[in-house]
């Protein structure tokens, strides 16, 4: 009779979810901005690329966290005259061009490297005007913002649900670096 009582009892906490419970479900939103990032190739240059078996592909262990701080970049290679517009790092997250130099950046929630003390509207305003916090800077090349500009302020603002719903990890990306005067010919 108590092992029947035992088994009806655990039964019956599984039943309620109390026993054995997944962690909770995360919001349509998340599960919607977790899709836009991934369709929209975000991973691409805001993962730092590693070498794998088939080639550079995402270092997934460091997800959404931008250029590595601790991979300081020597100064770029003279780009010649010609069709060749800008180059990019291995890691494909720091590019050089006309623009200068820039580094993807930290998308995490990290307060300190990172979007953590971002507003959604602060989020909404940079992909809308092309600065940063929607006040600053350019965001720089190749950072295709007025590709992401096309998405509605829902599919924005559930892209920044996702990145605010990540570990925030601690990355102090560089400042970008202003392009260089061209040295006169000798």
């Amino acid at each position: 009779m108590k092992r029947i009582l035992v088994i009806g009892t655990l039964a019956a906490a599984l039943a309620a979810g109390s026993i054995g419970a997944e962690a909770p479900k995360r919001s349509a939103q998340v599960e919607r901005g977790d899709y836009l990032v991934r369709t929209m190739a975000c991973h691409d240059c805001h993962t730092p690329m590693k070498m794998g078996a088939n080639g550079p592909e995402p270092d997934m262990s460091r997800a959404l966290t931008g250029h590595p701080e601790s991979l300081v970049m020597p100064p770029p290679p003279q780009l010649p005259d010609g069709p060749w517009l800008w180059i990019g790092a291995a890691t494909n997250t720091a590019f050089a061009g006309p623009w200068g130099v820039s580094f993807t950046a930290n998308l995490t929630p990290d307060p300190d490297t990172g979007l953590g003390k971002w507003t959604e509207k602060q989020f909404l305003d940079t992909i809308r005007t092309g600065r940063h916090l929607g006040v600053g800077r350019p965001i720089l090349p190749p950072m295709p913002w007025p590709v992401v500009n096309n998405a509605t302020d829902d599919d924005i603002k559930a892209i920044f649900a996702y990145l605010q719903s990540l570990p925030p990890v601690k990355n102090r990306v560089p400042q970008p670096i202003e392009p260089q005067a061209p040295q006169a010919a000798k």
